[in-house]
């Protein structure tokens, strides 16, 4: 099935080319900054002539900023095969689809889409991805979509698209600016941000984190989410209405209204008990993964540096309050560790084993006339951990049965302690080496 990503060298352009070349599609994508390199690198096709491969293919989506989408849907639709899916990834609903509604013809189908995550996040296991299709408009390709996402545990929404405009306008449009404003509000005061975290709480430290991790997002995106939902003016005036409204009793000190309004607050927004109790999970396990690094200094451990993907390998070295420094071969390495993720110990195996280099070894023994060969392997191959084992040959010598085991010892490992040991546990079972 062949797909194309109209602005596929975009971030989650390439999120979804990876994602869709996974599952065996033949992925195209194009781009206004005509990055070959990106295609290159994800190991799929690029075209700066979109037109020409738009009515070959199966799927065409739409990846590029919100203000220009209905736009690219505007000249990328006619031109689409019959029976082809037409798709978007915008984080606004109603002016795409309604492009589409306007502009894709009727022997094509369309589906406009939003995943609520970003191009960080390394599968759409419990990720959200909310689909918004229109009656008649998506018969045929609609299971397909939905069943795939299914298969990758997303978490599914259905809704309108005027259902979803309202719901962004507070989900992003609401959070987003908040957070924002809290930025810019320390900008104003000439805030110390690094210096305050020596005074932290948890709180404080995850909510710098969430401010952060906006702020450093490409402001144009988060600049179009704000403008050009309509939604979203009305909220920003109750939000500001409020601010005042919040600040003008601390300034009259009036304790008492305070209180009353904290809690009718409380009482609009639910079971605040379990939203104490995710928020203890998400502090403790922030506290433990830090506790964790401590207790491994001067022992090895593997981190995933959540952006870049990288794995970094080595003994840990030191750990401070913001940073990990990992001995990686003959090198010293500092990393935030807000950036890095511990992997575990399986985790850290499986990559041993397909990055290092194995060495294999031969051991030739005669094995007692009541032993089975397949049984002996199995005992050695639960030996030790990273060393696997097979048997390679089997023969009837005139001196009685031999076998040959073949160990595939991991890169990191001493093979010849562990071609030893495995020659000792072998002569333990009553096997004798055979020179």
């Amino acid at each position: 099935m062949k797909i194309l990503i109209i602005g596929g060298s975009g971030e989650m352009g390439q999120w979804f080319a990876t994602f869709f070349k996974k599952r065996g599609y033949e992925v195209w994508i194009s781009g206004r900054s005509g990055k070959v390199e990106v295609a290159e690198r994800l190991g799929v096709h690029f075209t700066d002539e979109p037109d020409i491969v738009i009515p070959t293919c199966d799927i065409v989506i739409i990846s590029v900023p919100i203000n220009i989408t209905p736009t690219i849907i505007a000249q990328t639709a006619p031109k689409m095969k019959k029976g082809s899916l037409l798709m978007d990834l915008t984080s606004l609903k109603k002016k795409p689809v309604e492009a589409m509604k306007k502009y894709v013809p009727e022997n094509v189908e369309f589906l406009g889409t939003h995943p609520m995550f970003g191009p960080s996040i390394p599968s759409l296991q419990g990720q959200t991805f909310i689909l918004t299709p229109v009656e008649d408009r998506c018969e045929q390709w609609f299971d397909h979509i939905f069943n795939l996402l299914s298969e990758e545990e997303a978490s599914i929404e259905i809704i309108t698209p005027d259902e979803h405009d309202h719901f962004v306008s507070i989900v992003q449009g609401l959070t987003h600016f908040a957070y924002i404003i809290i930025g810019a509000t320390m900008q104003k005061l000439d805030f110390d941000v690094k210096g305050s975290r020596r005074f932290m709480s948890p709180v404080y430290d995850i909510m710098l984190d969430f401010v952060g991790r906006i702020l450093g997002q490409n402001p144009e995106l988060y600049a179009l989410i704000q403008m050009e939902n309509p939604e979203v003016i009305p909220v920003h005036d109750i939000f500001i209405e409020q601010c005042k409204h919040f600040s003008s009793m601390v300034r009259s000190h009036d304790t008492g209204q305070f209180c009353q309004e904290m809690k009718s607050a409380a009482l609009h927004f639910g079971d605040t008990a379990s939203a104490l109790r995710r928020s203890d999970k998400l502090i403790n396990s922030k506290v433990a993964e830090f506790e964790e690094l401590v207790h491994s200094t001067g022992q090895e451990r593997g981190l995933l540096h959540i952006y870049s993907r990288k794995i970094h390998v080595g003994i840990v070295k030191k750990v401070t309050s913001h940073n990990v420094t990992l001995e990686e071969g003959k090198k010293e390495l500092q990393l935030k560790i807000g950036n890095i993720r511990i992997l575990s110990a399986d985790e850290l195996n499986h990559w041993k084993e397909n990055k290092l280099k194995p060495t294999l070894r031969d051991i030739s023994v005669f094995i007692p006339h009541s032993a089975r060969p397949f049984t002996i392997q199995q005992i050695l191959d639960c030996r030790i951990d990273g060393v696997k084992v097979e048997t390679i040959d089997t023969y009837l010598h005139k001196k009685g049965p031999s076998a040959t085991f073949r160990l595939n010892i991991r890169g990191d490992l001493n093979a010849s302690e562990i071609h030893r040991d495995m020659e000792e546990l072998l002569e333990g079972m009553g096997c004798s080496l055979r020179k």
